[in-house]
């Protein structure tokens, strides 16, 4: 039995050495690579790293898109010794700094020119970092190395050295820290989680014990490697053999792609599914004729059998007539879109809304959700695909414990739970207690079979001045879900009387909206129309009458500008909900202002505005 990651994948190359471990899309064809390829890169480049220096268990960071290179460059750190420090793509300048320094990182690979002019903007202040390493783009020499000079290098040593890489691995052991992931910064500075050998061997077992993932698959992967989510991915795909196909780093090939590699398995985030299900549902709504007719009378009932099905009942037969007329088309639509032999989507880093997942299950397109933190290495519970309960993120992994605390709050305890947050003594104390117990933040519930429903996080609560307990995401995901147009929202009332919520606006959706309805203008004049209010306006209005009275939205405004990674939203995709209300402080106590205005003046709160 493996107690290393990098034992983990020796393993692997011994036993599945000629077969396909990857395939990589190079000037518009898809070219194999077989793990034996893979390991005698992966050689070349812990080779490198030990000419570079690079001594056991010191910090080597990866700043870049995922890609193939990125793993070689992961296992490459493994063979040395040395622990993986992941930076995501969209960092900032600073944040690179603050992470860097923070981690000691002696050695750096970035993706390309934009990485590396980020990197150098911020060098002179980087005293760990002595050496930089290019995917591509250009390396100038002072202290930068292209890739191919850095696998030449390792080549030309790698005889001489190889008896120094083989105890290297021997010095590995299941305690160790694999990688440093620093967490998105939802609510603050990124603090570093320690994750172990041991974390992600855990964790790749239990995915291939409950059969997420077999050495048969063909994965397609376009979550960023530094995410938790992603990192149990490769090592997962470590274990098993099977074969991962690496996107083309353009969110709009993603679809392209899966017809092409056809994989069986896909992991993502929610806002994938979102856009997948805004499109079909608008191609829907803009078929002319009777055909289109009878496909929106079908996407009435779908709503209506997803409704049926939450409170216990069986659809009728209005709903039976809609799936054979509609749905059972779609259903094929969607696996030839999808590749033709996709068993499941797993869904992950943010919650999947029911109305969406149930529209999937509607078109024959099994969604997986899960749950977990970076503090627990990702995966902590999920639906099984032979037992999908939607509306949970499924049951714990094997030898995984979970329990609600008196407040609600999930609690976790296992061998995914990380060693602790670097450097940060009081951060892990105040997070894992003396019981081994994370403490997550999320609040939630267990029901009779174990599953685990996610109902807001802990610190996300709005609390209302009339005392009342809201949970915003679920508002933020039924309009996400009732418009292709909503990108993103934020509701906020915390302490207020009542809830309002700014809008963003999906650019690609919006201009489409603007053609067919004769709006001119750009994206900044088409958010601020009188026509798109009266829309979102309507939207708004359909939302507020599945909610409590308590949960309306009284007042809105829509944003000239949609919300950035790295600047509004984790790489995840969640939105920063801390920044947003400091950011947009100024927009929300208008709302207020206006409505205590109204109200001397004998008016209540209009329902809703725009602002």
């Amino acid at each position: 039995m493996a107690t290393s990651v990098h034992k983990l994948f020796q393993d692997t190359v011994a036993v599945r050495g000629d077969r396909v471990a990857a395939q990589v899309k190079e000037d518009g064809i898809w070219r194999d690579v077989s793990w034996r390829e893979v390991h005698a890169l992966a050689t070349n480049a812990a080779t490198a790293l030990l000419q570079l220096g690079v001594e056991p268990r010191q910090m080597v960071s990866i700043l870049s898109n995922t890609r193939l290179e990125w793993c070689i460059a992961d296992l490459g750190i493994l063979g040395a010794g040395a622990t993986t420090v992941p930076i995501y793509q969209s960092s900032t300048p600073a944040e690179i700094e603050h992470i860097l320094n923070d981690a000691g990182a002696v050695v750096l690979f970035v993706e390309d020119d934009a990485q590396l002019a980020k990197v150098r903007s911020v060098r002179h202040r980087l005293p760990t970092v002595r050496t930089v390493v290019a995917f591509t783009g250009h390396a100038h020499g002072d202290g930068e190395l292209a890739w191919d000079e850095f696998l030449e290098l390792g080549e030309q040593h790698a005889a001489r050295r190889e008896s120094d890489l083989q105890q290297r691995a021997r010095t590995l052991a299941a305690g160790d820290i694999l990688t440093l992931i620093y967490t998105s910064g939802t609510t603050g500075r990124p603090k570093g989680a320690a994750i172990t050998h041991d974390n992600m061997l855990y964790e790749s077992e239990a995915c291939q014990q409950i059969g997420l993932i077999s050495s048969e698959d063909v994965q397609y992967l376009f979550l960023p490697l530094a995410h938790v989510f992603a990192k149990v991915l490769e090592v997962t795909w470590l274990r098993t053999g099977h074969t991962m196909a690496f996107w083309e780093r353009d969110m709009k090939k993603i679809v392209e792609n899966l017809a092409e590699v056809r994989p069986t398995v896909v992991c993502g985030v929610p806002r994938v599914f979102e856009k997948i299900y805004a499109k079909v549902v608008e191609d829907i709504r803009a078929t002319p004729g009777t055909t289109g007719k009878v496909a929106r009378w079908a996407l009435e009932q779908e709503v209506r059998a997803a409704n049926a099905e939450q409170r216990g009942e069986r659809p009728g037969l209005a709903w039976a007539v809609a799936r054979g007329l509609v749905f059972r088309k779609l259903q094929r639509r969607l696996s030839a879109r999808f590749g033709g032999r996709l068993g499941f989507f797993i869904s992950g880093g943010a919650p999947l809304a029911r109305d969406i997942a149930c529209f999937f299950k509607h078109a024959g397109v099994r969604i997986c959700e899960g749950y977990g933190l970076t503090e627990s290495s990702a995966a902590s519970c999920v639906n099984r695909p032979d037992n999908i309960r939607i509306g949970t993120v499924g049951a714990p992994l094997p030898g995984t414990e979970v329990r609600i605390a008196p407040d609600g709050e999930i609690l976790m305890r296992g061998r995914g739970i990380m060693k602790g947050y670097h450097n940060r003594p009081d951060a892990t104390a105040a997070i894992i207690d003396r019981d081994g117990w994370l403490h997550t933040g999320d609040v939630g519930r267990l029901d009779d079979e174990g599953f685990l429903r996610i109902t807001d996080r802990k610190k996300d609560i709005i609390i209302t001045a009339g005392g009342k307990n809201v949970a915003p995401q679920n508002i933020e995901n039924q309009l996400k879900a009732s418009s292709a147009l909503i990108s993103h929202a934020v509701v906020h009332g915390d302490q207020r009387k009542f809830l309002s919520v700014l809008i963003t606006v999906d650019e690609e959706a919006l201009f489409r909206w603007a053609r067919e309805n004769g709006v001119p203008g750009d994206y900044v004049s088409i958010t601020q129309s009188e026509r798109l209010h009266a829309e979102i306006t309507a939207v708004i209005d359909s939302v507020n009458g599945n909610l409590a009275s308590y949960e309306t939205l009284k007042k809105f405004t829509i944003l000239d500008h949609d919300f950035a990674v790295g600047d509004q939203l984790t790489p995840s995709l969640k939105v920063k909900r801390k920044l947003c209300n400091e950011r947009y402080k100024q927009l929300f106590d208008r709302f207020y202002a206006e409505a205590e205005s109204a109200a001397a003046a004998g008016a209540g709160p209009r329902q809703p505005v725009g602002i």
